[in-house]
């Protein structure tokens, strides 16, 4: 099936948690993946959400990167707090 994947950077102010990503994240900036998958067998191009995953930045050479999968709502949540 034929996959496509959205990349967006969003920046935290402050720290944040989320239930999916493990609990308290440290404030920074962050590389927000979406997978898609097409649907196979309609007559227009639609796409299903298969995966989410944010990213930190790391800050220097040799830093530990760590990949999170997350849900997407919760991130919206957890940005839209972050704006406040």
């Amino acid at each position: 099936m034929p996959t496509r994947t959205q990349t967006s950077t969003v920046v935290f102010r402050r720290p944040f948690s989320m239930k999916s990503a493990g609990g308290p994240q440290p404030a920074g900036t962050y590389t927000v993946e979406t997978e898609e998958e097409m649907l196979e067998g309609l007559s227009f191009p639609a796409y299903r959400r298969v995966s989410t995953t944010i990213t930190r930045q790391a800050n220097g050479a040799g830093a530990l990167v760590q990949v999170l999968a997350v849900d997407p709502r919760e991130l919206e949540e957890a940005q839209a707090a972050d704006r406040l």
